[in-house]
């Protein structure tokens, strides 16, 4: 048995190393010199961990190398493996000749201070100059990985991007940071492997040829993970052990939130916290947008004439059971905390967004977030604009996808060295988690944020997938891109319900079709129908500008799209011991709250690119309506409308329906009513599913009013969680599990350990309103 990394080599000139994280993991690493230091990563959690031991044997220049769990076949000619699992079923293969460095050249590039003048973006002022010299840093490589798939598997991952696609086989992805791009370079596959890519510079993926390709732009060498699993939840857990855990988020999380451009005054943001309490509308959190400083953009202090007392609005908020977050830059043009930054010496070389891959920069960053707004009393942060370098957001004309990526990418080489372009949101979230944990220790962090990258899960962060326009396309893209992006092992993610833009402007990207925001019907019903798909998503969360985003602007009781918004987010109340439970769940045992069908039933290909129906934990698909029934845009009437909407149920169970109980087969096709107060939901046969009474606010929710829907069909278990729901005392055991059972056999329901008796409601009842 053997410890030590395994390394030779190969005959194309390059070496190769290879050792085992766990044993179901191989780490491959590729380089022409044979020297393999420690590679200090943002992205491992444990970046010098010990290796597992492996048997390994060799015959006519191959290299065969086991774990038990995990085979690995090396042709020590030209560096192709192929990945065996314990059973010597092979899971993936690279290609022939699989690995490619080509030598480049890294250069630093020096901005000309004299002319860097302020220029106002869509986020936020910045200073925009000439490069004064470009300096030569090191020699690096460009490097690419090919890889043979199996003609009928789906790939998962890579984070969320703006297009509809859910399985990316046959498609070509630029991974790089953008508002409407959160890239995690992760791929998750159907035959129950998992890939890491271990580097931070820009990415291609291109599956459209007989290779699927990997290509990397500024690298030492080339360095990917392989994982495997049982299923899904399991490659995951592999991802997870290698990056962190996912974070605990607090019970308050998994309400409503209630947020848009902007809230202008203290006075405002308080009055609409307390309509919704005066209308008995449940709401957890709101949330304080951009320009609540005094001058210039992104100060963390506030405006005294607009905000005079910070401490009063947050202790108004509190007395209302209410959170409040609050949004914060990585650009500063302001009068306070730029100064202090630039004396330090800790901003990027453009002097408008602050180095947060420097320790000592995100302890500085901290110290002006808490001394400037933590310290009255907020609880969570809104990171904003963590891409912090777009560079085609601008004229009236919307550039191709390779003009976009080019010009994209060159931005952030201006200012970031191109080996770690795509990771500047890890180590700001980074600095946020661990100064904010020092500061209070037992209060959960809550980071909303607008990019992400491979570890950033561990630091207490939500992503959601920019700021798209509203139409129903738009719709459409983001359960694509949310589905992808949870599959990318980053459970926390939301969107803007009902879209950022609203209306259209010159902008390319300002582009909504309602320029009459919520007085046109037609927008009314979009906006209803992404909240009713926003209900199933694991953060429930409106935001937008252009047009009032608040409950009541879309009607009053009595009316269908204000009824059917408030039957969202009661719902929403009720299923909370379901979904906090499941949420746990992603922090236990590594599981995933939303989840593509094939996460599930991947022995069904049917279910392969299905993009518009998900798995909201392990039971509920919601299958959201992605098309105007109603009105279109201008109140326009839809004619000649069924009101219908086609769902594959997937084969291997049967299915109930949620609103009425009626039990399906599946493994077909059925046309379901789409009234505008109902989306499609069903429920795996074999289900247990608690549940809540109504409530205004999470912090009602009583432990012990909690009844059980049930939908027989199979024996089956499910953990029920409970917290204080706010601290860190879970991770000293301070939490209540109670295993629920179901035993098809003698129809029976059991807990334990503590023999609690529950109410118990049969779903063939249909769900109790």
């Amino acid at each position: 048995m053997n410890a030590q990394p395994f390394k030779s080599r190969l005959e194309s000139g390059y070496w190769i190393q290879i050792d085992f994280p766990t044993a179901q993991t191989a780490r491959v690493r590729v380089n022409p010199s044979g020297n393999f230091p420690s590679t200090a990563s943002g992205i491992l959690v444990n970046p010098e961990y010990q290796s597992c031991n492996y048997k390994k044997s060799q015959q006519s220049g191959i290299q065969e190398l086991s774990t038990g769990s995990l085979r690995l076949r090396l042709d020590s000619r030209d560096g192709q493996i192929h990945f065996f699992d314990e059973k010597g079923e092979l899971r993936l293969q690279t290609s022939e000749q699989p690995f490619r460095l080509q030598p480049s050249k890294v250069y630093r590039t020096i901005m000309d201070e004299d002319s860097l003048v302020l220029t106002e973006t869509v986020d936020g002022e910045r200073a925009m100059g000439k490069v004064k010299e470009t300096i030569f840093d090191r020699d690096a490589y460009s490097g690419e990985i090919r890889f043979q798939l199996d003609a009928n598997e789906a790939l998962y991952g890579l984070g969320s991007h703006e297009e509809s696609h859910l399985n990316l086989r046959g498609t070509h992805q630029y991974l790089y940071q953008h508002n409407l791009k959160a890239c995690v370079p992760t791929l998750v596959s159907t035959k129950s492997y998992g890939l890491l890519f271990h580097a931070e510079c820009a990415m291609e993926f291109d599956d459209r040829s007989d290779n699927c390709t990997l290509s990397l732009d500024t690298v030492e060498e080339l360095d990917f993970f392989f994982y495997l699993g049982d299923t899904p939840d399991a490659v995951i857990a592999q991802y997870r052990i290698l990056t962190g855990r996912a974070s605990m988020m607090p019970r308050w999380a998994f309400g409503y939130w209630q947020s848009k451009e902007r809230y202008k005054t203290q006075e405002e943001i308080v009055s609409v916290a307390r309509e919704f309490r005066n209308r008995q509308i449940p709401i957890d959190l709101i949330v304080q947008d951009w320009h609540y400083w005094p001058d210039g953009w992104g100060g963390k202090h506030f405006d005294a004439t607009r905000y005079p007392d910070p401490a009063k609005l947050c202790s108004d908020i509190h007395d209302l059971d209410m959170k409040v977050m609050i949004s914060i830059w990585p650009n500063m043009m302001d009068s306070k905390n730029r100064p202090e930054m630039i004396a330090a010496g800790k901003m990027l070389n453009d002097h408008t967004i602050y180095n947060a891959f420097d320790p000592e920069a995100r302890e500085l960053y901290w110290k002006q977030a808490e001394e400037g707004i933590f310290q009255y009393g907020f609880d969570a942060w809104w990171c904003d604009s963590t891409e912090p370098y777009i560079a085609d957001w601008e004229g009236d004309q919307k550039r191709d996808r390779h003009q976009r990526a080019a010009l994209n990418i060159a931005e952030f080489k201006r200012h970031i060295d191109p080996a770690h372009i795509n990771a500047y949101s890890l180590y700001h979230s980074q600095g946020i988690y661990e100064n904010q944990l020092k500061s209070q220790p037992n209060k959960r962090v809550v980071n909303l944020t607008r990019s992400a990258y491979a570890g950033q899960q561990r630091f207490g962060t939500i992503t959601w997938p920019g700021d798209p326009s509203a139409n129903w396309e738009t719709l459409r893209q983001n359960i694509a891109a949310l589905l992808n992006f949870s599959a990318s092992g980053c459970p926390w993610v939301t969107m803007d319900i009902g879209a950022f833009f609203v209306k259209s402007q010159e902008q390319w990207f300002w582009s909504g079709d309602y320029p009459e925001g919520v007085d046109d019907l037609g927008y009314r019903e979009l906006y209803t129908r992404w909240l009713q798909f926003g209900a199933f998503t694991p953060v429930f969360r409106s935001h937008g500008t252009d047009t009032p985003r608040e409950p009541w602007r879309f009607g009053e009781p009595g009316t269908p799209f204000y009824d059917s918004i408030l039957k969202f987010i009661n719902l929403r109340y009720r299923l909370l011991p379901y979904i906090y439970s499941a949420a746990a769940a992603c922090h236990r045992k590594h599981d995933t709250l939303m989840r593509p069908l094939a996460f599930d039933f991947s022995e069904d290909e049917e279910t392969y690119s299905i993009a518009d129906q998900v798995m909201f934990g392990p039971s509920i698909m919601a299958c959201p309506v992605t098309e105007p029934m109603y009105y279109r845009s201008g109140s326009a009437p839809v004619e000649e409308t069924t009101r219908t909407r086609r769902i594959y149920l997937p084969a291997g169970t049967d299915w109930y329906d949620f609103w009425t109980g009626e039990r399906f087969n599946g493994g077909q096709t059925i046309a379901v009513d789409t009234p505008i107060d109902t989306i499609p939901l069903f429920v795996k046969a074999g289900s247990i599913i608690p549940i809540g009474p109504e409530l205004q606010h999470t912090g009602e929710s009583p432990r012990n009013e909690v009844s059980i829907l049930l939908y027989p069909g199979a024996d089956t278990t499910f953990d029920l969680y409970q917290d204080d729901g706010e601290t860190y005392a879970y991770e000293e055991g301070d939490f209540e599990l109670t295993e629920l059972s179901w035993d098809e056999a003698l129809q029976t329901l059991s807990s334990e350990p503590n023999d609690k008796r529950f109410s118990i409601i049969l779903g063939e009842e249909g769900f109790p309103l």
